[in-house]
């Protein structure tokens, strides 16, 4: 039987993507179609007092002003989480489709509905807005501060959320005798996602339903979520979702589709377009949480941790969001990454006036592991270790299993890649080579590793659903709720569903697009979650389809089932190896027949109660030109052991997607703002310094195929980690070269400047 698991197939969709036929959500929405334009604030808090629309009512081709006194006083949450019946494990409901109580710079306080977008243009310039201004706080830690300006009202503080790990004696643990206490804070920047499509929708009503065509990551979270805010039965909401040019975790949050949805009621059921120009991108769809981070870790000489203490603030911005979740899971990797007896790890989601923060690419674990992973090379420095001794000394252990996911380290894979990673990039010759470097450039070589999570059990539900159907010529077509969001995902599945049915692959169809009329129920592209847990759903259909189809050939061929195969999309006698008919020939026959006919297709619900570890490293070279305060990539490794790799081609390309953000995350990307008026100043893709080519190296992606013992395929999480160990890596070699430890990213030239001058190598 031929495989299609593990070769490196083209993708399903790339000649239609190649050739400019994909259709994305802007392609597919109508010339008729009303023009939806938002009015932001201008102000960074405070409440809206009035809003004159008499002038922009007043602007030729204007259809509807609706304003934030005219929306439901239905909150709603936007957070892409499977929902729970449990009112303790929803997301927090504090949006509004229009909000009179503005948090910041940009909020939505007034939308126009015109025949054009010059008309709504003109419109949103003619709105007269009158505002209550009160006092803002940006930073995180202020905004906890007891006269802080209050947000949300519910949230005293401005503590969205606290949790915290205890374990063993800390106090107890630290006082022992000899040991050395290190200690570092450590910021990671509010930065945006940067997909190519900007966020778009369009809405229309048939037959008393709403119907969203949506860029969306979740497409059956969004129906859920237009529901609660419209105030209407789901059912009366359908969701489709075309092609996608990328989220992130940006999409992963319902945008602006419920508004869209409410302006299609507000003027008759008509064709309404809103979409996000790139500065609204930027600020009014959802950012990374910027995190600060305190760890103290108390060390025996001999590199063994005794006690640590890890504190993170993260900054949520105006709204919940995803909320507490993106911290709570970096603070969970701390204890696991180097387990460690004795800890006190707290966290903290803290509201203040920024845009709201989401997920993104790693959710949490790019800012934990910048934080943990520039702290062990402090530690080192101090004890005179190497960064790669005392990691094989303090990584968690073969047979480590974690006490809430069940997760477990089944082989000795952070040994593996880092001996992969070391071999690819010279490292120990290198490191040996760059000690002690005097000079104006200097070189240096860093490590960082990382564990990630794959899917959400146990926090949350996991469940995916298939259906296949199988076509009168043998070929046969199959849809999941998991989205393509430009990752490859339904070429891997394809790759899957053709090993598992026992087809050719080229006799498999993947209908790309969801539609929540006719898409059998999945959650969504997130969570590194889509080749394990669709894994579960696809072979499970698969096995259902392959019962039906050797039920159908027996009663065909009068062979029992136990002695029928199907191989490469042909009945088989098991006996003798003998080909009984092709599956086009029984499909056929089954559809057409005048005694029994039988329409063959199966579907199936899988409900995964399990999850999976992930693990991988990078290893960065760098040259650092001191007087200049400039630094250069000059090498970037990642080794990744994601288990089973169903297609090495689409595992390279995540990977090399993966490292461009961490490259970004490390050196130059920062959304900035303005700390009088805290309007942001970098919305834009000419001052923000979004990594490009130009600023990359030659990319090198390496493989551990550690078969994951849970998943079907033996897969586990690669969507995300590629975006986690880079930027600690890279500020680790600038470490290694230089002799001065960073506490920041981006590692911009004037980060360098501030930290040489204090370190003495370079004057005013």
């Amino acid at each position: 039987m031929s495989k299609s698991v593990g070769k490196s197939v083209p993708r399903v969709d790339a000649y239609e993507k190649a050739a400019g036929r994909a259709k994305y959500t802007d392609d597919l929405c109508g010339r008729e179609a009303l023009v939806a334009k938002i009015c932001h604030s201008t102000i960074a808090h405070g409440y809206v007092k009035s809003i004159d629309v008499s002038a922009a009512e007043a602007v030729a081709g204007v259809v509807r002003v609706l304003t934030c006194f005219d929306v439901p006083n239905i909150p709603f949450p936007t957070a892409g989480h499977p929902w729970s019946t449990d009112p303790h494990h929803q997301d927090v409901a504090d949006r509004l489709l229009l909000n009179r109580h503005v948090r910041y710079y940009g909020d939505e306080v007034a939308v126009v509905v015109a025949e054009d977008e010059v008309a709504a243009a003109q419109a949103v310039r003619a709105l007269k807005v009158e505002y209550e201004e009160l006092p803002f706080v940006l930073d995180v830690q202020k905004a906890m501060e007891p006269d802080a300006p209050q947000i949300h009202q519910e949230y005293p503080g401005n503590i969205l959320n606290h949790t915290d790990i205890r374990r063993g004696d800390y106090e107890a643990a630290r006082r022992e005798p000899g040991l050395i206490k290190v200690e570092g804070w450590y910021d990671t920047p509010t930065v945006q996602h940067c997909h190519i499509e900007n966020h778009g929708c369009f809405a229309y009503m048939e037959a008393g339903r709403v119907v969203v065509v949506s860029s969306t990551q979740i497409p059956h979270i969004v129906r859920r979520v237009v529901g609660q805010a419209l105030g209407m039965p789901w059912g009366k909401v359908r969701i489709i979702k075309p092609y996608i040019g990328g989220g992130f975790g940006n999409k992963q949050d319902a945008l602006y589709e419920p508004l869209c949805a409410w302006c299609c009621t507000q003027v008759g059921g008509r064709l309404v377009k809103l979409e996000c120009s790139r500065e609204e991108t930027f600020v009014s769809n959802r950012v990374r949480h910027a995190i600060r981070t305190h760890i103290i870790s108390y060390v025996r000489p001999d590199g063994t941790l005794a006690a640590r203490k890890f504190e993170a603030f993260s900054n949520q911005g105006a709204y919940a969001s995803h909320g507490h979740g993106v911290v709570a899971k970096g603070m969970g990797a701390f204890p696991q990454l180097y387990p460690c007896g004795n800890l006190e790890c707290d966290c903290w989601s803290v509201f203040t006036n920024r845009p709201a923060a989401g997920a993104m690419r790693g959710y949490g674990i790019p800012q934990a592991m910048f934080a943990g992973e520039s702290h062990i090379d402090d530690i080192c420095a101090r004890l005179g270790m190497t960064p790669l001794e005392f990691r094989r000394k303090n990584l968690m252990p073969v047979g480590y299993v974690d006490g809430f996911s069940k997760n477990e380290n089944y082989f000795d894979t952070f040994n593996q890649c880092m001996n992969k990673g070391m071999a690819a990039l010279d490292y120990e010759r290198k490191f040996r080579d760059y000690q002690n470097q005097t000079g104006p450039i200097r070189r240096g070589v860093g490590l960082a590793v990382f564990w990630y999570n794959t899917a959400v059990w146990p926090i949350s539900l996991e469940s995916s659903s298939c259906r296949m159907v199988l076509n009168q010529d043998g070929s046969l077509q199959f849809q999941t709720g998991e989205t393509e969001i430009g990752q490859g995902c339904d070429t891997a599945y394809s790759q899957m569903v053709a090993d598992a049915v026992g087809v050719p692959l080229g006799d498999v169809h993947v209908v790309s697009t969801q539609d929540t009329d006719v898409t059998p129920f999945g959650t969504g592209a997130y969570a590194s979650r889509q080749t394990y847990i669709g894994g579960f759903s696809i072979m499970q259909t698969a096995q259902a389809l392959r019962r039906r189809i050797l039920d159908i050939a027996h009663q065909q061929t009068r062979m029992p089932v136990s002695n029928l195969d199907l191989v490469d999309g042909r009945i088989v006698r098991r006996s003798d190896g003998r080909v009984l008919k092709t599956l086009g020939e029984l499909a056929t026959e089954s559809l057409y027949s005048l005694e029994d006919s039988q329409h063959i297709t199966a579907e199936t619900t899988a409900q995964i109660k399990s999850n999976a570890y992930s693990f991988g490293c990078s290893f960065a070279e760098v040259e650092v030109d001191i007087p200049m305060c400039r630094v250069k990539l000059l090498n970037l490794v990642n080794v990744h052991d994601c288990g089973t790799l169903i297609n090495p081609a689409l595992a390279e390309a995540q990977v090399h997607g993966g490292m461009s953000m961490a490259i970004g995350y490390g050196l130059s990307e920062e959304l900035k703002f303005d700390e009088r008026t805290g309007k942001p100043l970098n919305n834009n893709l000419l001052d923000y310094k979004l990594s490009t080519f130009m600023d990359h190296p030659a990319l090198r992606a390496e493989f551990v195929e550690n078969p994951e013992p849970t998943s079907p395929y033996g897969t586990k999480a690669l969507g995300e980690p590629p975006a986690c160990s880079g930027a600690p890596a890279i500020r680790n070699a600038i470490f290694q070269a230089t002799g001065v430890a960073i506490d920041c990213c981006p590692i911009t030239p004037h980060v360098l400047y501030r930290a040489f001058q204090e370190a003495g190598l370079i004057q005013d």
